[in-house]
């Protein structure tokens, strides 16, 4: 998933824009407001399609402002790196974006069915005690994911330095 918590973040943030406005002025609310509110309120079948469709279009809208293929190719030329049976430049920007596309696609829909399941479980199912929502999964999981990889690498470093202590290689720490 290469856009993280963010498409989710800014789709929320849109859909509880109506709520937020009408509660600023709760006293004069017009009637169009407080349908649109009901409407879209947490758990509503409107509020769990736009808050999908935003999930969907923020992560392609994200993607497209963070990751550009063709920076992305020529780094990999500049650097000596290459596809193989890909040409340097403009063919490899080509197929970084085609496999970019697909990569997004199968991210917005894990961030729309990690996001959706809580929502789903809350007004469907009636599970209050389900305080956790897609967003904070996310968070914990990539948050368990990044400590996970720091430790293995500083147990690494840890096994590479003593190998060199064992060797009694010159410029080595003792």
């Amino acid at each position: 998933n290469m856009a993280g918590v963010i498409p989710p973040i800014f789709a929320s943030s849109l859909l509880f824009l109506p709520a937020t406005i009408a509660g600023f002025n709760a006293a004069n609310i017009s009637g169009w407001l407080q349908t649109v509110v009901a409407l879209v309120g947490q758990g509503q079948p409107l509020y769990m399609l736009l808050y999908a469709a935003g999930i969907l279009f923020f992560t392609f809208f994200y993607v497209a402002l963070v990751h550009n293929p063709e920076d992305m190719a020529d780094n990999l030329k500049k650097y000596g790196g290459f596809i193989p049976g890909m040409r340097p430049g403009k063919r490899t920007a080509e197929f970084i974006d085609y496999v970019m596309t697909r990569i997004t696609v199968i991210g917005a829909l894990y961030l729309c069915f990690v996001c959706l399941i809580p929502e789903f479980l809350i007004a469907y199912y009636g599970i209050t005690s389900f305080v956790m929502g897609g967003t904070s999964i996310l968070i914990m999981v990539s948050v368990t994911m990044d400590t996970v990889a720091q430790i293995q690498s500083h147990l690494m470093a840890q096994q590479y330095e003593g190998l060199i202590k064992k060797a009694r290689l010159r410029g080595a720490r003792r």
